[in-house]
């Protein structure tokens, strides 16, 4: 069985590693994103599962668009039988789906037809979900849209952030590969269409979707910071910077509603601040800021920032 794996975030790893261990299947190639530029210094890195593939001496293509004709032929080239994706980040054209003569598969990071497209685990996050999952899937010419052959849900808990949510998904993600990929190499596995009817998208977060809108309610506010951590982070902007907000809770509002002036507060405004961090005016109440990073700072508890900032009662944050 010939396998070419396409993937480049740590999410698909876990599944890399699985087809790797097995004695069934052989990896042909494993086609990942270019290389990027990070960090303060922009040097170049390579995406997770390249490094992955290179210590364990698997070839590594990495076209910079996977509809161009010489990324198909490349593909074409290597004769798979199938083709397995998780995460990969471009949606492949069908002159690629039609190679492999068992299909395309796609690990992907929610339970169908909910949370089609490219951040399904932070918008979940974000959006206040009590749980999520994964769905091994067909992969057809829409985004996602492909018949389902399996799903497994997990819960979200108040605990979470969607970079934990990634570990937890990316192991389930392997775990039902590994389950169903017999079925796959046999031909005979389950093809469940969609109901377009129930389907959302989950498109790619954006620097507005990271700015935090203190008039929002403060579940809506914890759920985005959770949401966003630990990978681009939410932000606010206090003087005139980017102030951003890696932790935040919700907490009980019997203070709030004794002190009238908090109550009379426009969102955004700096309430209180003390050990337990920076209290906020939120849409509905209050938040409590727990861990923040000022502009060309490193992260920080945000009780620090406020002993160090002396930040005042009544400043304004947005």
């Amino acid at each position: 069985m010939r396998i070419v794996f396409m993937g480049t975030p740590e999410f698909a790893v876990p599944s890399l590693r699985l087809l790797l261990a097995r004695d069934d299947v052989r990896i042909v190639a494993v086609v990942s994103q270019p290389d990027r530029p990070k960090g303060r210094k922009r040097e170049l890195t390579p995406p997770p599962v390249k490094a992955f593939a290179l210590e364990h001496g698997l070839p590594v293509l990495q076209p910079e668009r996977m509809r161009a004709p010489e990324a198909v032929e490349a593909v074409r080239e290597l004769a798979p039988d199938l083709i397995v994706t998780a995460a990969y980040g471009q949606i492949l054209p069908k002159s690629l789906l039609d190679i492999p003569r068992l299909g395309c598969v796609n690990v992907h990071g929610s339970l169908l037809p909910r949370y089609r497209g490219g951040a399904p685990i932070q918008r979940s996050v974000i959006d206040g979900e009590k749980s999520t999952g994964v769905t091994l899937m067909f992969m057809a010419e829409g985004l996602d849209t492909g018949d389902m052959i399996a799903r497994v849900e997990l819960p979200i808990t108040d605990a979470d952030t969607s970079g934990t949510m990634f570990d937890k998904l990316s192991v389930a993600g392997a775990e039902l590969l590994g389950e169903w990929l017999p079925r796959l190499i046999a031909g005979d596995a389950p093809r469940e269409p969609q109901d377009d009817a129930l389907s959302t998208y989950a498109p790619n977060l954006t620097r507005d979707d990271e700015r935090l809108d203190f008039g929002a309610s403060s579940r809506q506010l914890f759920d985005r910071v959770r949401g966003l951590s630990p990978m681009a982070g939410a932000f606010t902007i206090l003087g005139g910077e980017v102030f951003k907000v890696w932790g935040i809770a919700v907490p009980t509002e019997a203070d709030f509603k004794l002190k009238a002036d908090w109550q009379a507060a426009a969102p955004g405004t700096v309430l209180d601040s003390g050990a337990f961090g920076i209290r906020v005016r939120s849409g509905d109440g209050s938040v409590v800021l727990t861990e923040v990073q000022p502009a060309g700072k490193k992260r920080l508890s945000a009780a620090d920032y406020a002993r160090g900032a002396r930040l005042a009662p009544g400043t304004t944050l947005g």
